[in-house]
């Protein structure tokens, strides 16, 4: 059995949260190599949710 498949089957093998736990932590490692061309990618994204969360704070739909 490969690395891979050992993983996927211990995975398989846990409950629901646990999973979850995996699943950031994978993606933690991900994110650590990726290189900065991709985190800008997404500033774009990231302004706008911005934007949108400074218009719900100024229609007083969130307290600070």
């Amino acid at each position: 059995m490969t690395v891979y498949e050992s993983t996927i089957s211990n995975i398989q093998r846990l409950p629901e949260p646990m999973i979850q736990e995996v699943n950031d932590f994978v993606e933690f490692l991900i994110s650590k190599r990726m290189p900065v061309e991709n985190i800008e990618s997404d500033f774009p994204d990231y302004l706008r949710n911005l934007e949108e969360y400074e218009n719900i704070l100024a229609r007083g739909e969130v307290a600070w």
